[in-house]
């Protein structure tokens, strides 16, 4: 969950301080974490997933990087979180409730109450005002919600997280270069100054690549609603983050009410490694 706080600072860091726009950072991103991940992969010995698993993967992937991309021109990295995973939970939760799990009831409402102070009118004005950017990571919640139930898919094939995770960002790089190429030949004004790039790859190769093999590990071993709201806590983390290093502001109902969401979070968590015990 770091490494995903971790994603959203380096994204804000770079489409805010620098003048790299959001379809060479994805292209950038996605392209460095594709390089890293074949580079394990061909030294491992394992191929490519092509299967139609594989290929909804990398779709999705793409559609949620580019979406939280462009996201991020207009909101703030702890309410860009919060909206990321929030409508990735809920996607999860309605996957596993179709699959027969049963959420921790005080977690889950704990976890999504706090949400909802999180979200009140006051508590994030920049999602109020920037309902298109909002819109656009709320796509990309939803992409990898569905990204992350494919993860847990891929463990029932007996496929390991690197082979899964390298083949999505392998399928995914060719849609993001296709972006761009459509943004230059639109006319769109394209720019990769080299600290947003440096921001770029660091987030393509270690926050991204890594992090999403490593969460690929923990997916396959988790309840889907477990592994959904688990990752509520990412925004509080990224709230954190924000406030470190770019000076953004966290009022006390975001701080209580981040309290709130990692008592769901530790709840529905414990929850979840106990229905998998049994």
């Amino acid at each position: 969950m770091v490494a995903f706080a971790a994603n959203s600072l380096l994204a804000r860091l770079a489409l805010q301080t620098t003048p790299i726009d959001p379809s060479t950072f994805t292209a950038v991103r996605l392209g460095a974490g594709a390089l890293t991940l074949a580079a394990l992969m061909r030294h491992q010995g394992l191929r490519l997933d092509t299967s139609r698993r594989g290929w909804w993967s990398g779709l999705l992937l793409f559609v949620y990087a580019a979406g939280f991309s462009h996201a991020y021109r207009g909101l703030d990295t702890g309410t860009g979180a919060l909206v990321l995973f929030a409508s990735a939970q809920l996607l999860m939760m309605a996957v596993g409730w179709q699959r027969g799990e049963r959420p921790h009831g005080v977690g889950a409402l704990l976890a999504l109450a706090g949400l909802v102070v999180f979200l009140a009118p006051g508590a994030s004005p920049t999602a109020a005002s920037h309902l298109v950017h909002a819109a656009l990571m709320l796509a990309a919640g939803l992409a990898w919600g569905g990204f992350s139930v494919l993860g847990k898919s891929a463990g029932q094939q007996a496929m390991t997280p690197l082979a899964a995770t390298g083949s999505s960002f392998v399928l995914a790089t060719p849609l993001a270069l296709g972006l761009l190429a459509w943004e230059s030949l639109q006319g769109t004004a394209l720019h990769a100054p080299p600290l947003g790039v440096a921001y770029a790859v660091l987030s393509g190769c270690v926050t991204s690549a890594l992090g999403y093999v490593l969460w690929y590990w923990v997916r396959q071993r988790m309840a889907t609603q477990a592994a959904g709201t688990v990752q509520l806590s990412v925004p509080v983390l990224s709230a954190l983050m924000g406030l470190a290093w770019l000076g953004e502001t966290m009022g006390l109902r975001q701080v209580l009410a981040g309290g709130v969401v990692l008592m769901g979070v530790a709840l529905a968590a414990q929850h979840g490694a106990r229905q998998r015990r049994g």
